[in-house]
């Protein structure tokens, strides 16, 4: 089992106070990792540290806004001073805006583009001396159905989730030779404040899902507990640049 422990590693997780970002810290939670949540809501995060806490997991909240390079840096900075190294990086945090292609404003593709896509470079950039320092280290970015299907009503979301896929493969053979893994894992329908409400607003979309996915449900957020505690681990070491659908095979069904 020490192919999958983290005792001893300290991560990041961008967006770590809900949904997603909190299910993939409990898997590494689970495993020992000390979590540091990043976000820009410390009400909201209080629950989450009370999750991760019950779990027997060392915690923070750093308030940062990934849209700034400086709440990058500071983000960082906090999170060496206060557990003494950076070993994980998860890159959850986004936002989605739904709009035709012809009604998208230019404020709003370029404020999904900055925090999807530009935003988990900052924070790669910003962690890649703390990984240097601690030996190496561990990032997985966070893409979405939508980085290999087309949506009329995401294109600014679709067009992010796709850069970060490129994104991964770049800073996996980048930083390779210096033990950084860079890997990417495609969500698919999971039950969150985000899908919540586009189920409340789009008519039959829950059966157009339900009958293209082989599991028979949405997922869950702790459904990319697994695979965050695997990637974050060193039973990864040799995988790098992969990316990775968890989406009850959703992907794979005609």
């Amino acid at each position: 089992m020490d192919m999958f422990t983290l005792s001893g590693r300290v991560a990041i997780v961008t967006g770590g106070n809900g949904g997603i970002g909190l299910g993939m810290a409990k898997g590494m939670a689970r495993c020992g990792a000390t979590i540091a949540i990043a976000a820009r809501d410390p009400a909201k995060a209080a629950d989450a540290l009370a999750e991760l806490s019950a779990l027997g997991a060392r915690t923070a909240f750093i308030a940062a806004d990934i849209t700034r390079r400086e709440d990058c840096l500071r983000m960082v900075a906090e999170t060496e001073a206060m557990f003494g190294r950076l070993d994980i990086l998860v890159n959850n945090a986004g936002i989605l805006l739904r709009d035709l292609p012809q009604d998208l404003t230019d404020e709003a593709w370029t404020q999904v583009i900055e925090t999807n896509l530009s935003g988990a470079m900052r924070c790669c950039r910003a962690a890649y001396p703390a990984l240097l320092r601690a030996g190496g280290g561990k990032i997985i970015n966070l893409g979405s159905m939508m980085s290999i299907f087309g949506s009329p009503m995401g294109a600014a979301y679709a067009s992010s989730k796709g850069g970060i896929v490129q994104l991964t493969r770049a800073l996996a053979t980048a930083w390779a030779k210096e033990n950084i893994q860079v890997n990417a894992v495609l969500p698919g329908f999971i039950d969150s404040a985000i899908t919540r409400t586009a189920r409340e607003t789009i008519p039959g979309l829950t059966e157009r899902i339900l009958a293209r996915t082989p599991a028979g449900r949405w997922g869950d957020p702790e459904d990319l507990a697994g695979i965050a505690a695997f990637l974050a681990g060193p039973a990864s070491n040799f995988i790098t640049g992969t990316v990775t659908a968890v989406d009850g095979g959703y992907s794979v069904m005609m």
